[in-house]
């Protein structure tokens, strides 16, 4: 596997590769459940995931975000797989050293897609644990290189800050696979969600 900082491409395409599945794994009755995303059911956070692939899209290809939505209405599989493929197409050719707008502000393309792989990583775990699919992305180190980005990009120090979107680290049960621990640094538990 490639250094996910040096070139997030291998990685993002893994991660969504297993989102998608996930996607492709939902039942009508599960879109209403809960999540431990907080506030975002699943049909909420499968359309935030298939704004993520928008957004990635539009970095490749304007090196901006600007008036994209943070979730779209859209939560299907075909269509996150859609919009996945073409932004894999998108990135195949796109600077990974040049300056991009994300959500969250200036960034190199390597690290804004970095950035994805985590997103796609955690919310498809919220997915699973909601769900009851398998909860772990098969090839693991894809995870392991994430949660190394992770714990740089999203330091534990900066959680007491009120604007800081991640709750405090979980410590991670006994057993967590890597999937589960990028989660719980995100500030997830799988207490209570059968994980």
């Amino acid at each position: 596997m490639t250094d996910i900082a040096l070139d997030p491409r291998p990685a993002y395409s893994a991660a969504t590769a297993w989102v998608q599945s996930l996607l492709e794994g939902l039942t009508a009755d599960q879109f209403g459940r809960p999540t431990p995303s907080g506030e975002l059911d699943v049909r909420a956070l499968a359309g935030h995931l298939t704004a993520h692939c928008l957004q990635v899209i539009a970095l490749a290809e304007s090196g901006t975000v600007a008036g994209l939505p943070n979730l779209v209405p859209e939560h299907d599989g075909a269509t996150y797989a859609d919009a996945r493929a073409r932004g894999l197409a998108a990135w195949a050719g796109a600077p990974l050293d040049g300056v991009v707008t994300a959500p969250w502000g200036e960034a190199s393309g390597s690290e804004a897609l970095a950035t994805y792989v985590n997103e796609a990583l955690v919310h498809g775990w919220d997915i699973a644990v909601a769900t009851g699919q398998p909860a772990e992305i098969p090839d693991g180190a894809v995870a392991v290189a994430a949660f190394e980005v992770a714990r740089v990009a999203v330091p534990a120090e900066l959680r007491a800050m009120p604007e800081f979107p991640f709750g405090p680290v979980v410590e991670p049960r006994e057993g967590a696979g890597p999937t589960e621990r990028l989660a719980n640094w995100n500030g997830r538990s799988a207490i209570g969600w059968g994980a």
